[in-house]
């Protein structure tokens, strides 16, 4: 269960190409962030990628520090501490105000893996503090079809292949161009429902408190 991708410049262990990464602009995610949060809170921000939503909560007033796995990544977060490390192996001798992950992270096909990003959230969050989830819900899981995407300017993301693997899992590729440069990456995911996503949360000592957007792709956790 690899993940994986192409294209030109570096490409991240999960096969993030970096250099498309670069090229796309928040939509709409700090805003969701801040609303559910108050003014200076510290965030930890587990798989910050290239600063896409960390610049954008510095310049709010947020404290935080961006985590990834891939050096190539942090090369570009500018006003942060940054941390390289795999999520799940991640010990800070710090809590945090809020941990964000974003990026779908939660969707990882690796259920073992899933429940170490869970509890590295939990572990690095105060009692009673935040964990904000980015994720797909089984509704949109479940819309995916070949040749869907989306084009902003001269950016374009369309899924080109999607095969069940198992019960609930899928493989999927995605096909990003911006003029005549052209990556993929390939990667499975989970589908999990509302009361999956509950499950999941409670054996790290997290409740979902509320969703934060009316899709339900934005999800706030408390630490109990």
């Amino acid at each position: 269960m690899a993940n994986s991708g192409t294209g030109p410049g570096s490409i991240t262990p999960d096969g993030s190409p970096v250099e498309f990464y670069l090229l796309i602009e928040p939509n709409g995610e700090p805003e969701i962030i801040s609303a559910a949060l108050t003014p200076g809170a510290s965030i930890l921000e587990i798989g910050s990628g290239v600063g896409r939503l960390t610049h954008p909560l510095l310049a709010l007033g947020y404290d935080v520090v961006a985590v990834d796995e891939s050096a190539d990544m942090l090369a570009h977060v500018r006003g942060a501490q940054t941390v390289k490390a795999r999520a799940q192996e991640l010990r800070l001798e710090r809590v945090f105000d809020a941990v964000l992950l974003a990026s779908y992270l939660v969707n990882t096909a690796d259920d073992d893996a899933r429940r170490e990003l869970l509890s590295a959230c939990a572990r690095h969050v105060r009692p009673g503090g935040s964990v904000l989830i980015q994720w797909t819900p089984a509704e949109q899981h479940d819309a995916w079809e070949v040749g869907r995407g989306r084009t902003t300017g001269n950016l374009s993301i369309t899924l080109t292949a999607l095969e069940p693997v198992r019960p609930g899992v899928v493989a999927s590729t995605m096909r990003y161009t911006q003029d005549d440069r052209v990556w993929t990456q390939s990667f499975w995911s989970r589908r999990l429902t509302d009361d999956d996503l509950r499950a999941e949360l409670e054996p790290a000592g997290l409740r979902l408190e509320r969703f934060l957007t009316d899709d339900h792709s934005w999800v706030l956790a408390v630490r109990e």
